[in-house]
């Protein structure tokens, strides 16, 4: 970490600390999911995994794969740093595909009003998986080698 510039550092922990609010907030919304309550999204859906049994499965894998490793890549970033980029670049391509799989199935089937709230729920996750993803590359030869 000594190798990287100040600014890349400080982009670094912006993207950390994005990283985990949204995880926090992925984790709040998927374990209203798994308590079986029906979830009003931003785009006029709703997640109620009793009409879609998807969204159970995708809250399952939110709450106990995506979610933990997000915080334990976090944690590693400063213990490990390493095992934490390895982490976070999985966790990233996860917020990455799943967001932008969501975002498409928003436009698509839902038809929203662009509002705020559809921004921060839906392409939000996938713009910060990219942005880390893209840091990751740049400084890949600084933080894997």
């Amino acid at each position: 970490m000594q190798d990287i510039t100040l600014l890349s550092q400080i982009i670094l922990y912006v993207l950390l600390a994005l990283i985990g609010l949204f995880i926090l907030l992925i984790a709040f919304w998927q374990y209203k999911v798994l308590k079986g309550e029906a979830m009003t999204a931003p785009d006029g859906s709703s997640d109620d995994w009793h009409e879609q049994k998807t969204h159970y499965g995708i809250a399952v894998a939110d709450l106990f794969l995506a979610c933990p490793a997000g915080l334990i890549g976090i944690v590693l970033v400063f213990v490990s740093p390493r095992w934490g980029f390895y982490l976070l670049a999985l966790v990233s391509f996860w917020f990455l595909w799943a967001n932008i799989m969501g975002t498409a199935t928003s436009l698509r089937f839902e038809n929203p009003k662009l509002t705020l709230s559809w921004w921060i729920v839906f392409p939000t996750g996938s713009i910060v998986g990219l942005l880390y993803i893209l840091w990751t590359v740049v400084h890949f030869e600084t933080i894997y080698f």
